[in-house]
């Protein structure tokens, strides 16, 4: 076979051959044979990886050949991949039935490097400060890696050209090779017999091996055998095509590569060819890992090229809030360093992040628009990671807004709707979409706040999760209708349209209400009266630059400097305690001081931005005294 042992390198170096058919190689070549060997890998086992792959390159080409040929040697062997190991001789033997190399193959291939990409490559070492591990995308060793565990190679093979002769390659990686004929009666494909050192000889337990093909071979679409047991049981599902993998096969896949034994909550099946060639197929579990205390999970989406393991987790592939996915994702365009242990081209892994992404909001879209209850009980489960992303994706924030859930005030307890729903029931005289955040729906429903939004008919979003004022907040606008906190002082509604009963404070008596509290309390940026509040006495309103509850007490927590709030103060002209508190400013200053305090220090603990909680306390105390000593 015109095994490609330098991944993506053209072949040629010279060679000195002697009469007792040994070749030297060239002192260039040796020097990367030493780097190779000695440098490369940050793990010896990938090797293993690299010549299985190498087996199942063979095998394809022999397949397409037998697709093109009349012609084939032995065309009834079974296209396999066999590994034997032998723990008393400490070899390793890893071999295919594939397309084989005649002896001018094999000199080409197994016998040359690249000269001229050798001395750019050892040009490039000198210039280096951070070693070989960072300039080996553009070579190639696929073969040569076995080197990293072998004191010597043995290489047999038969072409699957009926004419030729079988040959067989030796070499301790150092000096150079031996080439001579082998038995007549060799088979079509190509052997590789690895005597270990000593410090390698794990690789002659089977148990090793099969736990290396399983780690990164295990989907080649070739059998592959361990001393006669079939190893690779499970196939790459995501390279077929999705009608033609039953529910079974999913939930067979899942299992095997979580690791567990559940079951998956949905999935999501898809392939590009344009921009990037993509495979994948990802789960979403039944059940949030996090949410059961083992704290902060890690991303569990390999990275495969060709079937063949890259990266069980790399970095970046998905982004973090996608981090509760279990999957595989392939691509063919992956540019790949000498190992594959590495990406060379970062911006390509973001394309594919990207591209992988936007498919799988896709997928939440439909799932939620084809099996609400599946993707309620998603939501339940995950909903904190799609918040996480709405914070911290900008370009995903807007279409992951709708993916939100949430109760409101048109809801029932428990039942949830969107920003979807939302907007198509907005009354016409409605341009903003208003929310209100809090501990719990019950709390919510008792807030002064809706007073306003209920007079005038308006739905009002609850959000009742730690965080949901961070996320509601940075999104800003849904489908081009601003949000809006109805406890902020600046929100604009229209005028209610029948004043409510009984008739409140007149322009008059407002006015002196109003200034008289605000000569008493200085610290509020406004004092008014206003129809913002019906059910309570007054209500606290943030002002347009203070920050709310939730951030300040962040700010705290992180031993942040927290800026000086100043909300405004709105009292109810039809509240008897407030028509009651304008009379006795003029009769008994001193109760109605205490009156206006209780009624304030009250406003601002509803609205949580009492900081001091003994305010309340000392004035009711001071309160009930003025009252009872009467």
């Amino acid at each position: 076979m015109a095994r490609k042992v330098i991944d993506g390198a053209q072949t040629s170096c010279k060679m000195e051959a002697s009469m007792t058919n040994t070749h030297q190689f060239q002192t260039e070549v040796r020097q990367l044979l030493d780097i190779v060997i000695h440098a490369f890998y940050s793990d010896r086992e990938v090797f293993v990886r690299e010549l299985v792959s190498n087996a199942s390159d063979a095998l394809e080409k022999l397949r397409l050949k037998q697709l093109t040929q009349s012609a084939v040697y032995e065309p009834e062997r079974e296209l396999r991949i066999s590994i034997t190991t032998d723990e008393e001789a400490h070899t390793l033997t890893i071999a295919d039935s594939g397309i084989g190399m005649t002896e001018e193959e094999v000199v080409e291939y197994l016998g040359t490097i690249a000269h001229s990409g050798t001395k750019k490559f050892l040009e490039a070492m000198k210039e280096s400060q951070s070693g070989p591990q960072d300039l080996i995308g553009q070579f190639g060793v696929g073969f040569y890696s076995a080197f990293m565990a072998a004191t010597e190679v043995e290489v047999t093979t038969r072409s699957w050209q009926p004419d030729a002769k079988a040959v067989k390659w030796t070499s301790d990686g150092q000096e150079g090779y031996k080439l001579e004929d082998a038995p007549a009666d060799t088979p079509r494909g190509t052997s590789i017999l690895i005597r270990l050192k000593d410090d390698a000889q794990d690789f002659a337990k089977a148990n090793r091996l099969r736990h290396i093909v399983g780690k990164y071979s295990n989907f080649v679409g070739f059998p592959i055998d361990c001393n006669g047991e079939h190893i690779n049981t499970v196939q790459a599902i995501w390279m077929k095509n999705k009608k033609d993998v039953t529910p079974e096969e999913y939930e067979g896949f899942y299992k095997f590569i979580s690791h567990t034994e559940g079951t998956p909550l949905s999935y999501m099946h898809f392939s590009a060819d344009a921009p990037i060639v993509l495979n994948s197929v990802l789960f979403i579990p039944e059940e949030n890992p996090e949410a059961m205390g083992f704290g902060r999970c890690e991303p569990n989406v390999s990275l495969y090229c060709h079937k063949v393991l890259i990266d069980s987790k790399p970095e970046n592939l998905l982004p973090e809030w996608l981090r509760f996915l279990t999957g595989v994702v392939d691509s063919e365009d992956l540019p790949l360093n000498i190992s594959r242990e590495m990406l060379q081209d970062n911006s390509l892994l973001r394309r594919i992040s990207g591209i992988i992404t936007k498919r799988f909001i896709k997928h939440l879209e439909t799932l939620a628009k084809d099996d609400a209850e599946k993707y309620e009980n998603f939501w339940l489960q995950f909903s904190r990671y799609l918040k996480e992303g709405i914070v911290t994706s900008l370009e995903h924030k807007e279409s992951l807004a709708k993916l939100l859930r949430f109760e409101s005030t048109f809801t029932e307890p428990g039942k949830l709707t969107s920003f979807a729903d939302y907007i198509s029931r907005m009354k016409e005289n409605q341009k903003d979409i208003y929310v209100l955040f809090g501990a719990s729906r019950a709390q919510l429903e008792h807030s002064p706040y809706l007073d306003a939004l209920t007079a005038r008919g308006f739905e009002v979003c609850f959000f009742t999760d730690g965080g949901d004022q961070f996320v509601v907040e940075s999104l800003m606008k849904v489908d081009d209708k601003e949000i809006k906190s109805i406890d902020r002082a600046n929100l604009d509604l229209p005028p209610l349209e029948h004043q409510p009963d009984p008739p409140g404070l007149d322009e008059n008596e407002a006015k002196g209400l109003t200034e008289w509290v605000s000569a008493r309390f200085s610290d509020f940026s406004k004092i008014t009266t206003s129809d913002r509040v019906t059910s309570a006495p007054a209500i606290a309103l943030q002002g347009e630059h203070d920050i709310s509850p939730e951030v300040k007490a962040y700010l705290k927590a992180m031993g942040q400097p927290v800026p000086e709030n100043h909300p405004e103060i709105a009292f109810n002209p039809h509240s008897p305690i407030v028509q009651k508190l304008a009379q006795l400013r003029t009769e008994n200053e001193e109760l109605a001081d205490l009156l206006a305090g209780q009624l304030i220090n009250t406003a601002l603990l509803r609205a949580g931005m009492l900081d001091d909680p003994a305010k309340l306390a000392d004035n009711s105390q001071a309160l009930l005294e003025k009252l009872l000593s009467k």
